[in-house]
């Protein structure tokens, strides 16, 4: 049976984890808190007892952790995955981090005779329990066709972008925008309120209008009803993301990611006020009147 290592089971890993089961792996579960690999163990995955463990034998490594940091100690901190690692074996980083370490990560894993790609993905967890979402591949021809048996249980649309790292610069732009979006998306809708408009309308006419993009369409409704139930991305998470987008295009971009700086502070006083809800919560924030 083919084994794979899971490590991160937050609320986008926890179904991925799940996929793999149901598509026949071998799997090894790690996360920081056993608690949420309770209905996976009883599932049939192994709990290890640490990344290194649930790496042993593994002919693949997924990861699908916060941020950079958590990424590099996953991998290369005390009994790190890569310590465990057999050569030829495959690493998955599905996490959001930054492309700087995606480039000095997938450097010091290659160095240990590890195939590394880079596969950031789009999709709510809904989307990750039942295997559909998009998945955003930087990586080299041939060991993305050696990667896409793993691939198949948890996405059904593969964009490869290029070489290592470019799965990771798009991403960044994807969440950029969505972080734009959003955030001015609030302040649209507290200035209807505000100025007294029908909000049923506005909520109508923003969803159907020239500026109705999927993230406008699901967070104006959320936004004037003041309904954030059911799972979403959270303000630390989107805030994480919008900040490692702004430190690419700062290396990228002869003038300063003006947009993006914005979002970054709207997020930031977000973070600051409710890092864990979610980001549609934003409404609240700058919907006081003057």
């Amino acid at each position: 049976m083919t084994k794979v290592g899971f490590i991160g089971l937050g609320r986008m890993g926890h179904g991925m984890a799940g996929r793999y089961l149901e598509a026949g792996f071998d799997v090894a579960v790690w996360n920081r808190s056993q608690a949420k690999a309770e209905d996976l163990i009883a599932r049939g995955a192994r709990w290890a007892g640490s990344p290194a463990d649930a790496a042993d034998g593994a002919d693949a490594v997924v990861t699908m952790v916060a941020d950079d940091e958590a990424s590099r100690n996953v991998w290369l901190g005390k009994e790190g995955a890569a310590a465990s690692m057999k050569a030829g074996s495959l690493v998955i980083e599905c996490s959001t981090v930054s492309h700087q370490h995606v480039l000095d990560i997938a450097r010091e894993l290659r160095g240990r005779g590890l195939v590394y790609i880079d596969c950031p993905v789009t999709g709510l967890p809904q989307a990750a329990a039942s295997g559909k979402l998009t998945l955003l591949v930087g990586a080299e021809p041939a060991d993305l066709a050696s990667a896409k048996p793993f691939l198949a249980p948890i996405g059904d649309v593969i964009r490869h972008f290029g070489a290592v790292g470019t799965g990771t610069v798009f991403k960044l732009i994807n969440n950029l925008m969505g972080a734009v979006q959003i955030a001015s998306l609030a302040e649209g809708v507290a200035m209807a309120e505000q100025a007294g408009l029908d909000m049923k309308l506005v909520a109508e006419a923003l969803a159907t209008g020239a500026v109705a993009s999927p993230q406008v369409i699901r967070h104006s409704k959320r936004m004037v009803a003041r309904d954030f139930s059911g799972a979403s991305f959270t303000t630390a998470l989107r805030y994480k993301d919008a900040a490692y987008a702004v430190r690419l295009a700062e290396s990228l971009l002869a003038e300063p990611p003006l947009v993006g700086q914005a979002a970054v502070e709207a997020y930031a006083k977000a973070k600051a006020e409710m890092p864990d809800d979610d980001e549609g919560r934003m409404i609240e924030l700058v919907s006081r009147p003057k």
